[in-house]
């Protein structure tokens, strides 16, 4: 025997809940018939899949391997299900992207409009987070795609470059921090404590640190931001200066008058990304849409 679609979505329910009766809520049938349902894929695998309490739900390390299986196996199916539907239409159906906070406010305004008007069958659902969280509910089945700023270790996808995001310098107008020879910034000169970055975590601290060689360096502070906006108030009072992503230059909420942006000496950039499961289905319509995500930048 094998197991039924239906119980592996139920399998997903009680993964996302972990909890019997909102789980069965969710899937719209009683308590009593999930539980069940739970207890014939258990059969069926011979395995525990779950260990139950009367106060928690606590999912087994097969049942872990097993939800993850389950999860891309509905996938699958969905993917099946929107192509006999679509009649083999590209890019139509529901599609779930993950994006990391210190891209998702800058590239996504001009990309959502674009690719719905482009693709009007797809139905396109986005989840921000690090780079860390979504790369494993890609490989979870949660997400069918991310986009992510490179280089970020990453194992099971496919990865697809798609442009360079250079940084420049950032400061207050003025900045104490900052010394001025010949007219021009003074990189080397940058006191101790000065350079402000997100907190660990943030793939953009590392490609800042890497990109600006500043990762073994005194001039780093101790003091560290938990977002990129943040970040940048905290430069806007001079409480030091940062490196920035060109691409969110044109988006600064707030203090802009009083912010100077400076290109950086050397060339020194982190690279944009798009990365999915690795033998996915839809490898094509993935390209489709780096694509577009290329030549929206270069507009």
């Amino acid at each position: 025997m094998i197991p039924t679609i239906k119980q592996l979505k139920y399998l997903i329910a009680l993964d996302d809940y972990l909890h019997f009766g909102k789980a069965s809520a969710a899937c719209y049938i009683s308590q009593s018939a999930f539980s069940i349902a739970i207890k014939e894929l258990e059969t069926t695998l011979n395995v525990q899949l779950v260990d139950r309490t009367n106060k928690s739900v606590i999912i087994t390390a097969s049942g872990r391997a097993v939800i993850r299986q389950a999860r891309l196996c509905i996938s699958d199916v969905e993917t099946l299900i929107n192509i006999a539907a679509s009649g083999q239409v590209p890019l139509s159906g529901r599609l779930t992207l993950g994006v990391i906070p210190t891209i998702a406010p800058f590239l996504l305004p001009p990309f959502i409009p674009e690719v719905l008007k482009r693709f009007p069958k797809l139905q396109l659902y986005l989840r921000e987070d690090k780079t860390a969280v979504i790369h494993e509910q890609l490989l979870d089945g949660k997400l069918d795609l991310i986009l992510v700023a490179l280089p970020f270790q990453m194992r099971g996808v496919t990865v697809m470059p798609l442009f360079e995001d250079p940084f420049l310098f950032a400061c207050s107008r003025g900045s104490k921090w900052v010394s001025v020879t010949k007219n021009k910034l003074d990189f080397d000169a940058l006191p101790d404590e000065s350079v402000l970055l997100l907190e660990d975590g943030h793939c953009l601290r590392d490609h800042a640190l890497e990109a600006c060689h500043a990762r073994e360096s005194d001039q780093v502070s101790r003091f560290s931001a938990t977002s990129l906006q943040t970040l940048l108030q905290m430069v806007v009072a001079d409480l030091g200066i940062t490196f920035l992503p060109a691409m969110a230059r044109h988006s600064l909420i707030g203090g802009e008058s009083n912010l100077e942006l400076h290109p950086m000496p050397e060339k020194s950039f982190r690279e944009i990304g798009l990365a999915w499961r690795k033998g996915s289905s839809r490898s094509d319509e993935f390209t489709l849409l780096g694509e577009l995500l290329k030549e929206l930048h270069r507009a």
